[in-house]
Parts: C-alpha cells; structure tokens; sequence
C-alpha cells in the first residue's frame, strides 16, 4: 500500500519569484521597454513550458523577439535570476526531512527548473518530481496529476498537495487528494493542517 507522501507545486510555495526583476534587465539590453517587454513572450513561454520547444529553441526565439543584444549564457541568467526561498517553508520541510517522501509537480521550463533545484536549499528535501515540460502537459489537467500519480506510485487519498491556484487545487481534490491551498501569509494555517494530517497518517 502506497504510504503517506507531501506532494507540493513550487513557484509561489516554495520558492517566490517575480518576473519584473528579468523584464528590467532585459529592458537594459533591447528596445523595449520593462513595462511591455515580456508581453513579446506569450507565444513561446506556453509552448516552452509544455515542451514543445527545447531550452536552446526558446532561448533562440525569445532572443530574436525582443533584439536582446547579448549572449545565450547571459539571457538564461537575467531569465532565470528571479526567484527567492520561502524561509518558512524550507522551516516546516526542514522539520519532515526523513519521516516521509516528498516530491515536486510544478508548471515549469526545463531552465528554470535546473536553476531552482541548484540553487535553493529547500529542494534537499524532495526526492523526485514531475515537471510540465518533460511530462508533455500542465496543471490543472487532470493528465499531468495522474502521470504524477503513476510516476511516484502515489495513493491521493495518502497524498497532502500544496498549490497556490486554485484551479490546480480543484482537479487535486477532485482526483481525492488532501489539498491545501497555499500564499505565503497562509503559512501557520498550512503548518496546522498538515501537523494535523501527519498526526492521522502515525507520523510524529
């Protein structure tokens, strides 16, 4: 029987990140301006992240939208250098460490899920993951939740998942996982439930 495991999204639970700090640098670096410059990726960003289209593609064609005049290294940097740790829940992780399986599921690109797992602490936590890029499909279809479900031989109803949409959370819990919908000012109403949780599944 499938044991208990904390299933969690990452932008925005785990880690915070603001894409205004990359559209400043890159506005630095082009011809248009912060305020309009990462409107010239919403026609790659969807297909990027869905895999659809390699690292080396988006970095090629987003460096051909915006006339970005510098290297792909360089690109990669300013697109990826946006992020920063949720200090309460690496805290409340830090906390579990050893006493259950913990895994990742989280709308990403390739880049900036190399980055975020290099960087930050907080993901020596998890043991595996499943990403939209490589699965072929995003949250909140329900195809991406059961090929995590297949995966990481997860059992919903044993499963506490943690997202910041709601949207992600309604398949989740329609699918029968325990659920918690996350912001970082919910973070001592999260560490109740899922003390509680943990206390019903027998882990102290």
């Amino acid at each position: 029987m499938p044991q208990p495991v904390l299933l969690s999204d990452v932008g925005k639970v785990l880690i915070d990140f603001d894409f205004s700090i990359a559209a400043r640098r890159l506005a630095e670096r082009c011809d248009h301006p912060a305020e309009t410059v990462l409107t010239l990726f919403d026609d790659i960003k969807g297909p990027y992240e869905d895999g659809r289209m390699d690292d080396v593609a988006f970095v090629r064609e987003a460096i051909a939208a915006t006339g970005f005049r510098g290297t792909a290294q360089e690109f990669e940097a300013i697109w990826c250098e946006i992020f920063t740790q949720n200090e309460p829940m690496r805290a409340t992780l830090g906390a579990l460490a050893g006493k259950l399986p913990m895994h990742l599921l989280s709308n990403t690109s390739g880049l900036h899920k190399n980055y975020f797992l290099r960087t930050f602490a907080i993901f020596q936590h998890f043991q595996d993951g499943v990403y939209s890029y490589s699965a072929g499909c995003s949250k909140p279809g329900e195809a991406i939740f059961h090929q995590t479900i297949a995966k990481l031989d997860l059992d919903p109803v044993r499963t506490f998942y943690i997202d910041d949409l709601a949207a992600n959370i309604e398949t989740a819990a329609r699918l029968g996982f325990r659920t918690f919908h996350y912001s970082f000012a919910k973070h001592p109403q999260l560490q109740a439930e899922l003390d509680e949780w943990l206390a019903a599944q027998g882990i102290g």
